[in-house]
């Protein structure tokens, strides 16, 4: 990708994912899509799946081991008691996600889904 081209799905990412802390609220560009969950993060007690969806929201270690493209879709954090989480967000064309988007810098083209999941489950 270009560097405008991946600064500008780099925004996105961070905008939607930082939705998580807001509820959307205070957001300056609505970016489409929606957030999920795997079993093994839905098993754990709702205080853990709470302050795990917080974090990812407030995730910022971005580096070129788990960045290298620099646009913030994915990260690792780890989990007392329950070990390496990660989460991943990817871009499809719709909210139909049957396709990937051709167009992941144009919200009106592209619809996110961030999935957070136990390493395990990757």
């Amino acid at each position: 990708m270009a560097g405008d081209q991946t600064r500008r799905v780099r925004k996105l990412n961070d905008s939607f994912r930082i939705r998580i802390l807001d509820n959307g609220l205070g957001q300056s560009e609505k970016v489409p899509g929606t957030f999920v969950m795997t079993a093994g993060i839905a098993g754990l007690e709702a205080r853990d799946q709470t302050l795990i969806w917080r974090e990812v929201g407030r995730f910022a270690s971005f580096n070129e081991d788990n960045d290298p493209y620099g646009e913030h879709d994915f990260g690792k954090i780890t989990w007392s008691g329950v070990g390496d989480i990660f989460w991943k967000i990817d871009i499809y064309a719709d909210a139909s996600c049957t396709w990937g988007s051709e167009h992941p810098e144009d919200p009106e083209r592209s619809y996110r889904v961030l999935t957070v999941m136990l390493a395990e489950e990757y």
